[in-house]
Formats: C-alpha cells, structure tokens, sequence
C-alpha cells in the first residue's frame, strides 16, 4: 500500500476542503465585529481581532500544508495550477477578513444609527456570497471521484451560478451605503467618512475575492 501511495500521491481535494471551511470561520468573525462596534466595546473588537488573527494563522498552516503535499505524480482531474489558484483565492478572503478586523482596532470610531442597519445588511449578504461557495467548495471530494464532470458538477456548477449571482448583489450594496455614507459629510467629520468608506471596500474585497474562488472552481469543471 505504501508503495502505491507514494507512486500516485495522496488525494488534496479533502484538505482543500478543510482550508474552505476555516476560511468561513473567519468570515463568521464579521457580524461579531460589527456588533462589538455598535457597542462601543473595542476592548472586545480587540480580543475577536486576536480570534480572526489565529483562524487565519490555522488556514495559512493548512494552505501550506496542501501546498506542500501537493502531488506531483497523483492522476489529479485538474491541473495543479488550478488548485494553487484556488488555494490562493480562498486564502485573500481570510487575509481580508483579517484586514476588516484590523481597520477597526485603528481607532475608536461610532458608528452613526443611520448606516447601523445596512452595514449589517451588507454584512449578511457577504456571509451568504461567502457561504454559496462554501456549499460549491465541499463538493471538490465528490467532484475529483466523478472526474469533475456529470451530475454532480452540474449541480456545483448550479451553485456558482447562484455565487454571482449573490456577489452582484452585494456590490450593489456596496455603492447603495456609499451614497447613503457621503449623504452624512454634513454630521461627521471627514476621517469618519473616510474610514467608514474604507470599512465598505474592505468588505467588498471579501465577497470579490470569494467570486474569483468560485470563477476557479468553474475553470476546473468546465475544461
């Protein structure tokens, strides 16, 4: 058996799939965040920026650690270029999580009551562009099995037309609490502004990054 494994390699799809989910788990971090922001608790914005900081840190080992084993000699469906592109799309998510986290220990803004609700929106539909992929990413061991074609790539093919689909839906979100941001120059002082735009394309950048994964993962199936 050992003879074997070492003449194929050993399968990566299940820790790509294992790396996919602890990215969501720093994605996860986003609402607490936000709510420790509405509370003005930025000692507790402090200690869930250490939380996202470690999640991101065990993704990083579990990047490395596929990249590492990676085979070379395994009959992979895929190219390996494919997956170190996947890899690295899904590792700018968790990274920028991490910067969002960051932004928000720089200094001890408030959040006005009339952007307090779509900051939440948008964070919701980032978490739902986030998680169609993660519905999309836990397929991959399924998919290598069927040598990503029939049914089951149909279906997360299906999946990943539903991700743009929602990805688009948050960068319309995006611009809409823009505008109503600026609308406020006349209450807040312009850093304040400034870094409230700053905290939208922060988070924009996740549900993008989360796009291109998924324009990977369709790459992978379609070829």
């Amino acid at each position: 058996m050992n003879i074997i494994q070492d003449l194929f390699g050993k399968s990566p799809f299940g820790p790509l799939v294992e790396h996919t989910k602890k990215v969501h788990e720093c994605v996860e971090m986003l609402k607490p965040l936000m709510e420790a922001l509405v509370n003005e608790d930025y000692e507790e914005i402090h200690r869930i920026q250490d939380k996202i900081s470690r999640l991101e840190y065990e993704a990083d080992n579990i990047k490395h650690e596929v990249r590492q084993h990676l085979p070379r000699r395994y009959f992979m469906p895929v190219e390996r270029v494919e997956l170190e592109r996947f890899i690295s799309c899904q590792d700018k998510i968790a990274d920028k999580v991490e910067d969002f986290a960051v932004i928000l220990t720089l200094r001890k803004t408030k959040l006005h009551p009339a952007v307090m609700d779509k900051f939440f929106d948008f964070i919701e539909q980032i978490f739902q562009v986030t998680g169609t992929l993660l519905g999309a990413a836990v397929e991959l061991k399924n998919l290598a099995e069927v040598s990503f074609s029939g049914a089951e790539a149909r279906h997360v093919l299906d999946i990943l037309h539903g991700l743009n689909e929602e990805e688009w839906k948050a960068d319309r979100m995006a611009r809409s609490l823009s505008k109503d941001v600026y609308a406020l120059e006349k209450q807040l002082d312009p850093i304040t502004i400034i870094f409230y735009e700053k905290m939208i394309l922060t988070l924009s950048a996740i549900a993008n990054e989360a796009e291109n994964a998924g324009d990977m993962l369709r790459t992978m199936i379609v070829k």
